[in-house]
Parts: C-alpha cells; structure tokens; sequence
C-alpha cells in the first residue's frame, strides 16, 4: 500500500484519519453523561464520556475508523472475536431521543429521572456532545446541535452488555475538529 499522507491524518482501512488529542475533563464528562448518570448511579451501568481535539476534519465515512484508534473502552476487541462495529449517521432529533429515553426512563434498577428531571439531564448531555458551553440557553445548544455531524454506534465487544440499555452516540462539531463520544450500558 502507498505510504499514509502526508498532513495531520494516518491511514486506516483506506480511511483518512486524523490524530486526535483528549481533552476530558471530570466536569466535562460529567455533563457529557448526565443522561445516564442514574444507570451508573442506581443500577449496574457503566458510562464512557470522552472528547478529542481532531488535527483535521475528518469525513463522514472516515468517523467509524477514527473512533477505532481513540482507545475507547466500550469499542476494545472491534475487529477480533467477531465483534463488529456499526456506525450510522443519525439527526440530532434521535440523539435528543436517545438521551431523554435513558434519562426519564431509567437503566434496568432504576425508574430513571421522570419527565422534567429527565429533559434536563438529556439537555445537559446534548449540550456537552455539541460542544456548548454550561449554562447557554436552549436557543445556541438548538442550533448548535443542528450544525453537528450526529452519529450512532454500536459494537458487539464485552464492554456493551447486549440487552436492552446500550448507547453509543458521536457528535462531530460544526469545524469538524472536535468528536465528543457517549457510550453507556446496562444489565439487569
């Protein structure tokens, strides 16, 4: 194969790649994961919520590649033991739905945070993966979550628990330059 480009990217599966940098911090993480902080809290969950700086934009068929060489816990073993990782873009609206489910209804031992508890864990959540700043109002993390490259996934390793409550949610930001990844898991 030819040598990978020259640049901020690395080559993967025929994917440009770019280098990426963590930048998670406690509180950061902790907004990012909001929405299921009660599975971790009241029932067997267990949550990854971690932000990268890219070196460069990565393309949308490029974002499964890269979530591979960012050292997440809930995709170690993709690509061995069969276990297999898909990667689809969603609309914000479904993430909206996504977190607010988990929020409101709960992991497997727990009743979750209800209706109004439920919408602001779930707002907290979106605003982190979107990059928005704590305490702006719904208006920015609306249209800021709107210019976001939204994406779902799922991976068939041991970290997800392959019942009912698995998430995997990626938000790319408007420059393309940061990914924001939530992924949390459940069992009863």
């Amino acid at each position: 194969p030819p040598p990978p480009p020259p640049g901020p990217y690395r080559g993967t599966g025929g994917a440009r790649v770019p280098s990426a940098a963590e930048v998670t911090t406690p509180q950061l993480a902790a907004a990012l994961s909001s929405a299921v902080a009660n599975w971790a809290e009241e029932s067997n969950g267990v949550v990854e919520a971690r932000v990268f700086d890219l070196a460069g934009p990565p393309a949308d068929e490029a974002v499964p590649a890269t979530l591979l060489t960012l050292g997440l816990e809930s995709l170690a073993g993709v690509g061995r033991k069969k276990a297999a990782l898909s990667v689809s873009a969603c609309p914000p609206g479904q993430a909206w739905r996504v977190l607010f489910a988990a929020a409101s209804t709960g992991g497997a031992y727990n009743s979750g945070s209800h209706g109004a508890y439920g919408r602001l864990a779930a707002w907290q959540s979106l605003a982190a993966l979107a990059g928005v700043a704590d305490g702006a109002g719904s208006a920015e993390v609306e249209a800021r979550a709107a210019e976001c490259a939204w994406f779902g996934f799922d991976a068939r390793t041991d970290w997800f628990e392959q019942v009912a409550w698995d998430i995997g949610l990626a938000a790319l930001s408007p420059d393309r330059r940061r990914l924001a990844v939530l992924a949390a898991t459940d069992t009863d």
